[in-house]
């Protein structure tokens, strides 16, 4: 069994460490309390076992054990199945990695199930033993403290978004070649960031009427609403992140468009003097060579001033068309 952590809780003071499923249930028979299971890419077998000794429902036991569940909350009877997509950013590689956490809360358990390397679950075990006053309001302080972490560590995440995209307009108007890819795979990111924390406000709406419903703890329903308050903080920046790349690849699209037409406008007046000189160069071309063909009967072929009017002619031509090719800003 993938089981990381199994303690059970009174007055939400840790007093017993089951070596087993079984144990936990009959600890929590004898002793009452709260149970908390924490478990780590279960298989099929071992999240049955969960099952039957808790009577957690099928269908959110397979999507414990399938995973790649977008965030969401839902009610079977008297126990809730919660999930949540943590996310961390990689300052490394400039990436959002994104987690996976299953949780089953019933009346007197809490069941975490993770599907990704990280230390939330943990942390929120370490804190909550630390104040035994708010563990011993059952599995929806659990809950709660869950998804206040979740969302805690959403910050540096939005933090490392919003420095990338003051990067990018940094690149945006140096040049930079490889900005349009960057674009394209940090609004990738963006968007996943976004299906992770949109679906987050309605899931605490539920869990705050259910709280309101069962009448759970004051505090915990004002630390709820707080926690609620920083999903809309944090949704509001994701959302104008998308705005802003979306900007920006449009604003990079003209960007490239207008440098690409200065290189042919370039080009162009380079044709341009190019062609010009030809066609300057051609036409004394053209009379050397009539001039030059060996006929016997061709006018002008002994006639004392042909050589010089031939000269003339090519001079002539020449200094004309530069002068037309001037006059119309080819040269």
């Amino acid at each position: 069994m993938t089981i990381i952590d199994n303690a059970v809780y009174v007055d939400g003071v840790r007093s017993a460490e089951p070596q087993s499923l079984e144990q936990t249930f009959e600890t929590l028979t004898r002793h009452g309390g709260m149970a908390w299971i924490g478990l780590y890419r279960p298989t099929k077998g071992e999240m049955a076992a969960v099952a039957a000794e808790f009577g957690l429902h099928a269908l959110a036991v397979e999507d414990a054990i399938s995973a790649h569940q977008r965030p969401k909350l839902e009610r079977y009877e008297d126990n809730l199945f919660t999930v949540l997509r943590p996310a961390r950013y990689l300052d490394e590689t400039e990436t959002v990695e994104f987690g996976e956490l299953h949780v089953f809360t019933g009346r007197n358990f809490v069941v975490t199930v993770r599907h990704a390397e990280t230390g939330s679950v943990a942390q929120v075990r370490r804190r909550l033993e630390q104040r035994p006053e708010l563990l011993a309001h059952g599995p929806e302080a659990v809950l709660y403290a869950l998804l206040d972490q979740v969302v805690d560590d959403y910050v540096p995440v939005v933090a490392g978004l919003e420095n990338d995209i003051d990067e990018i307009e940094d690149q945006l108007f140096s040049g930079d070649p490889r900005v349009s890819r960057r674009i394209y795979e940090l609004a990738r990111e963006v968007i996943q960031f976004q299906r992770a924390i949109h679906p987050l406000p309605a899931m605490m709406q539920l869990l705050r009427r259910g709280f309101e419903k069962y009448s759970v703890n004051t505090e915990l329903q004002h630390n709820l609403r707080d926690v609620e308050d920083h999903v809309e903080r944090l949704i509001s920046r994701a959302d104008s992140f998308r705005d802003l790349l979306q900007n920006a690849l449009t604003l990079d699209g003209t960007l490239t468009a207008n440098r690409q037409n200065e290189v042919s406008v370039e080009q162009n007046e380079q044709v341009k003097k190019i062609s010009s000189w030809a066609a300057i160069f051609f036409a004394p071309s053209f009379v050397a060579g009539v001039y030059g063909m060996n006929f016997d009967n061709m006018p002008e072929l002994h006639w004392t001033f042909g050589y010089p009017m031939a000269i003339g002619l090519m001079a002539g031509t020449a200094a004309l068309m530069y002068a037309i090719f001037k006059r119309k800003g080819w040269l």
